[in-house]
């Protein structure tokens, strides 16, 4: 098993009871208290949740603080721990670092006389298929809170931390899609009126004041203001 994240702990548990297993790389942390206990389930897990809906943001000075790092890093274990993982025979070993005689070579080196091999690595976004300006050069799309500043019309849901901390969970992404389509039907309707005045939509534009509601805008004079939630 190449890879220590949640998914290839827990395919190693449960391969472990039938073949010898090892496990590559290391572990990035884990969640020190079972999550299906009583305490966790009703107390823990929604503080957890509450924190990462709501302080961990980008309108909070902890969350734009944090919200690098939380990028950056991979999830810790959360149901599997490295107890369990020794517990039920699966041997760490060093991460994979290429091929040797076609077995897996370790970084110590070492080879491994496996058969199969399960890659477990996580993966990270790519955005090569749009040909637009809109990634930074950590190669996150630059947006405001989904919201692509200098693309009119381009919006993003789902990425972490796009909003919060949930954002890429199905408690944060429903409040993140609600925000992009409320900035839709606002732009819709100034269009709509904009058009109305005679005012042609390229001369519209969209522009952020730091964390400050969405503004719209002709050169040199605010349309009008959009809050999001």
């Amino acid at each position: 098993m190449a890879g220590v994240g949640n998914s290839g702990a827990e395919i190693a548990v449960e391969i472990a009871n039938s073949h010898p297993t090892w496990i590559a790389g290391k572990e990035s942390g884990h969640i020190p208290w079972p999550i299906d206990s009583l305490i966790a389930r009703f107390f823990l897990v929604r503080l957890v949740r509450f924190l990462g809906h709501h302080i961990l943001t980008v309108r909070t000075p902890i969350g734009r603080k944090l919200r690098p790092k939380l990028l950056s890093t991979a999830t810790p274990l959360i149901r599997v721990k490295p107890k369990d993982l020794i517990n039920a025979g699966v041997r760490p070993v060093p991460r994979v670092v290429g091929v040797r005689d076609s077995l897996p070579l370790l970084a110590n080196d070492r080879t491994l006389d496996v058969q199969n091999v399960i890659w477990c690595t996580g993966y990270q976004h790519g955005f090569p298929w749009i040909d637009l300006p809109i990634v930074g050069e950590s190669g996150e799309p630059l947006h405001e809170e989904g919201i692509v500043a200098n693309v009119p019309g381009l919006y993003f849901v789902g990425l972490h931390f796009l909003y919060s901390m949930t954002s890429a969970t199905l408690i944060g992404i429903g409040r993140d899609a609600a925000r992009v389509v409320k900035a839709i039907e606002f732009k819709r309707t100034l269009l709509r009126s904009s058009q109305a005045k005679g005012l042609s939509s390229s001369t519209l534009g969209m522009k952020f004041e730091g964390r400050k509601p969405v503004q719209w805008r002709i050169p040199g004079k605010v349309l009008a203001t959009t809050q999001s939630d």
